[in-house]
């Protein structure tokens, strides 16, 4: 596959003139920003939902999996509807409904429309590789891929962004406050949006293939919720496998459907291609380490004195442990466009791995401390940022232009799912270790190992990957 669409013929970009880009490029960040944030407020109010609505800890946890799965659904629809003549009003229309959606959480209604809403919000995340897409048309291509970098870090550090925002109004004004956060940053986005974003560049089509998206649904509900279910893997493994199973054979079927389709929901055959390949192997695997050490920083700083170790920390100050993970995420992602002129984008995301790696080393060595836990954060946020601001130009160094948001939404489906296998296997290795109510220290160090493991496996798929590369230049 080249840079080029099927066929040979040629979109051009519509780059919009000077005095117009400026206004767009805040409001594509603005926009990835926010709908990141929003799905991510499950996360710090899982266990006010349970008290206030009277529901179980696994079952206030939907709010948080109905997001991330609505959103790993809808982001291979809107993505091929991105590459349509109708952007702008797929962008507006989702907006809205997440608008809808977050109306839904601020109104005293049942638990079943808090989830009704939640899921409506989660359908946000698939607007982030829509973003992308505008960015490649209507700005020069230098600009583009700088920007189209920053999106993609901005959609990481949203959660620590929405993270501390939501634990403090929940502290002092309980869940609906919280969730009142994100209706209003979500009328703001939906204003902007229909202020600020241009028509698709002519000439484009898109069709959604539905048989398709049912069956990746299917096969993606299966997979976030055995993410979710820890108790499931512990006490009935075999119902777990045979789930898991069903899930795999599911996506088999999902991937025929693809390519024998005309108008593929992802071309799958595009997928094929070893740069494109390679890079959703790193992203799923190294997504799975990245959120791993995230789930093991925010859960160690929340546990209790008694344990042994821990800090105790409320949820709202845990929160604030995520403060440098955004900083220094967003300074890796300013940085890494300017260092991208020398270093190529693999060999970007090796270094990347490889910090996160280190960022699992210094955790597993140190962390009686709780800055400690902060500069581990910190290292952490550095990998992230620089991992996904170069990973988009692995990606669209081979795709066409047309394609830019259906290629980008299949590799935010792929993170997405390591995310959610991240958080699920950091659960399962504490829950494994010693201890009653809580795990041993000594599991913390046990995970920390998997997770430099995973991003040893990170590294050496993307370093294949830059060894390709330079191949093929010399070529």
């Amino acid at each position: 596959m080249t840079g080029q669409p099927a066929g040979g013929a040629t979109v051009k970009a519509l780059p919009v003139a000077r005095p117009e880009a400026r206004p767009l490029v805040p409001a594509l960040m603005f926009i990835a920003l926010v709908v990141a944030a929003v799905a991510s407020l499950g996360t710090p109010l899982i266990t006010s939902v349970a008290t206030s609505f009277h529901v179980s800890l696994g079952s206030a946890q939907w709010t948080l999996t109905a997001a991330l799965l609505s959103g790993a659904v809808a982001t291979p629809v809107l993505g091929r509807l991105g590459a349509g003549p109708h952007r702008r009003a797929t962008i507006l229309a989702t907006l809205a409904v997440v608008v809808a959606g977050s109306a839904l959480t601020v109104l005293p209604l049942p638990f079943a429309w808090l989830l009704a809403g939640r899921a409506a919000q989660g359908i946000g995340l698939g607007l982030t590789a829509l973003m992308m897409g505008v960015a490649r048309d209507h700005l020069p291509e230098e600009r583009s891929a700088a920007v189209i970098a920053l999106i993609s870090v901005v959609s990481i550090i949203g959660a620590g962004v929405g993270y501390p925002l939501a634990a403090l109004l929940a502290e002092f004004g309980g869940v609906r406050a919280a969730y009142g956060l994100g209706l209003v940053v979500t009328a703001a986005a939906l204003l902007t949006a229909w202020r600020s974003m241009p028509d698709a560049p002519e000439g484009r089509s898109a069709h959604v293939d539905v048989a398709g998206a049912v069956v990746l649904a299917a096969a993606l509900f299966l997979i976030l919720f055995l993410a979710g279910e820890r108790n499931l893997w512990s006490r009935h493994l075999a119902v777990a496998a045979g789930l898991a199973v069903v899930a795999m054979v599911l996506l088999c079927v999902w991937a025929v459907i693809e390519l024998r389709s005309t108008t593929p929901l992802v071309d799958v055959r595009a997928v094929r291609h070893p740069a494109v390949a390679g890079a959703n192997l790193a992203m799923f695997v190294g997504g799975i380490g990245m959120y791993l050490l995230l789930t093991l920083i925010t859960r160690y700083a929340q546990t209790p004195h008694g344990a042994g170790y821990g800090f105790g920390l409320t949820t709202f100050v845990a929160g604030l442990v995520l403060i440098p993970f955004s900083v220094l995420g967003f300074v890796a992602g300013k940085l890494t466009p300017r260092v991208r002129t020398r270093i190529a984008d693999p060999l970007l995301l090796a270094g990347s791995a490889v910090v996160v790696g280190g960022g699992f080393a210094l955790f597993a060595a140190a962390r009686s401390d709780l800055a400690e836990l902060f500069a581990a954060m910190g290292v952490l946020g550095f990998g992230v940022g620089g991992f996904s601001a170069a990973m988009p130009g692995v990606i669209l160094a081979v795709t066409p232009r047309s394609e830019t948001s259906s290629a980008m939404s299949f590799n935010y489906v792929v993170r997405s799912v390591g995310y959610s296998l991240g958080s699920a296997v950091g659960g399962l290795i504490l829950a494994a270790g010693p201890g009653h109510l809580l795990p041993d220290d000594s599991a913390y160090t046990t995970a920390a190992l998997v997770g430099i493991g995973a991003m040893a496996i990170t590294t050496l798929t993307s370093l294949a990957l830059a060894r390709r590369r330079s191949s093929e230049t010399n070529s």
